[in-house]
């Protein structure tokens, strides 16, 4: 039976805006607790107050800006980019007891063309929730973790080797949020830490 698992008391938006980022949340799990979990599943709500803008300028404001993929529904793109992060993540998990990640996505906020082309440096700000449950029982296995995973994106020549190398803005920001995934769940290197740099 399918099951939709919702996020108990979800952190509210952050909306202010500095010049230092971070990959960051506060509470790293252990492997004594993760080592008897099996992934099931991950679900990627993205709530419809959430903003879109297809604008190409050097830091549009909206929570959702994605210019990675041909145009479409972007919502579905970056909930797909960021189910793709996180699962990949969490397959490293070979216990017995299925689990499903529910995430809500608070921020995603990739690097536009226009910044790409002409900014000194740049930021693609993601921000999401994430609780893990029980899929049998429903019952939670954790609390809600606020996770910012905020990555330096690449500009000028350096985003074209990039691009030429396989390393577009999705695989590193999914390759990022699987790093950042099994920090989180304890069987990675914590990669936490802050940054400074160009950004919205």
């Amino acid at each position: 039976m399918h099951r939709r698992f919702l996020i108990m008391g979800a952190p509210a938006l952050l909306a202010a805006c500095s010049s230092r980022w971070s990959t960051n949340f506060d509470t790293q799990l252990t492997p004594d607790v993760t080592r008897s979990w099996r992934l099931n599943t991950v679900q990627v709500t993205v709530p419809a107050e959430l903003t879109v803008s297809e604008a190409n300028r050097l830091a549009p404001n909206a929570d959702i800006v994605w210019h990675g993929e041909p145009r479409g529904n972007r919502r579905k793109q970056v909930a797909s980019i960021v189910e793709d992060g996180i699962t990949s993540g969490a397959s490293a998990l070979q216990g017995s007891q299925d689990v499903t990640f529910a995430v809500t996505l608070q921020e995603f906020h990739a690097v536009t063309p226009a910044a790409v082309n002409t900014a000194p440096g740049a930021v693609h700000n993601i921000a999401f929730t994430i609780q893990g449950f029980d899929s049998e029982t429903v019952a939670p296995v954790t609390e809600p973790e606020f996770i910012k995973a905020d990555l330096p994106a690449f500009t000028g020549a350096a985003a074209v080797v990039a691009a030429q190398e396989g390393q577009t803005q999705k695989v590193r920001i999914t390759n990022h949020l699987a790093r950042v995934t099994q920090s989180w769940l304890g069987i990675g290197e914590d990669v936490r830490g802050d940054f400074s740099g160009f950004g919205r």
